[in-house]
């Protein structure tokens, strides 16, 4: 089994199934989910991306080899540029200024994604830090390619569907997961990997299960 398999045979596998059956996935589907969930999931995921953006940074200066360097880099800056493009315009049609993304801030699930993200890729191996980084990559490739089957009856959620379930983003995930089959990973930091990648996978979920219940800090 390649790398990338185990990896996601002992913690990916069956959270994404918790993810896809999750009601913010399904009402995207159907159309039925709350506006107010989706615009809570594009002022977060506004946040996240800048994170992803430093931690692939972070990847590509840890990579050993002249391609996955160059290819890290690049996707540090089109996780901006999709920021900047996809979410723009997003944010717009749900009447949201680039200024209210700030104002609002990162919730309590993004703080902690971006959190344990920043933190495995500055601080952990090479491999670990593929290993975190992964799932975002991953999930939303395969969450995407199930709701583009479907489509939704709503522009807005069919607008996000189609840039995940496209073609140009499968290529981009296997190009990394190629990488991670690729990996010299040492017994014991395969295990660390192993946590990373169940980790971040566990955030994936959390993510659309926060912006579902619109979920807020608790104080102050």
């Amino acid at each position: 089994m390649t790398f990338s398999g185990e990896l996601w045979d002992r913690g990916g596998a069956s959270v994404y199934d918790e993810i896809v059956r999750h009601p913010f996935i399904t009402g995207l589907i159907d159309g039925t989910l709350d506006h107010d969930a989706f615009r809570y999931f594009i002022l977060q995921d506004s946040h996240y991306l800048r994170a992803y953006s430093r931690a692939l940074s972070l990847v590509a200066g840890r990579a050993v080899d002249e391609d996955a360097v160059s290819m890290f880099a690049l996707h540090a800056a089109n996780a901006i540029a999709v920021e900047r493009s996809l979410h723009t315009s997003l944010l717009g049609s749900l009447g949201i200024s680039p200024a209210d993304v700030d104002a609002v801030g990162s919730g309590p699930t993004t703080t902690a994604y971006m959190s344990y993200l920043t933190a495995v890729c500055a601080t952990g191996t090479y491999a670990e830090a593929v290993a975190a980084v992964l799932p975002c990559y991953w999930i939303y490739r395969d969450v995407g390619r199930e709701l583009l089957k479907r489509s939704s009856p709503d522009p807005l959620y069919r607008q996000w569907i189609e840039t995940y379930g496209s073609d140009e983003f499968d290529a981009v995930v296997e190009s990394v997961l190629a990488v991670t089959d690729g990996l010299d990973v040492s017994a014991s930091e395969r295990e660390r990997c192993h946590q990373h990648f169940a980790t971040t996978c566990r955030y994936e979920w959390m993510f659309w299960d926060a912006a579902y219940h619109k979920l807020d800090w608790p104080v102050g």
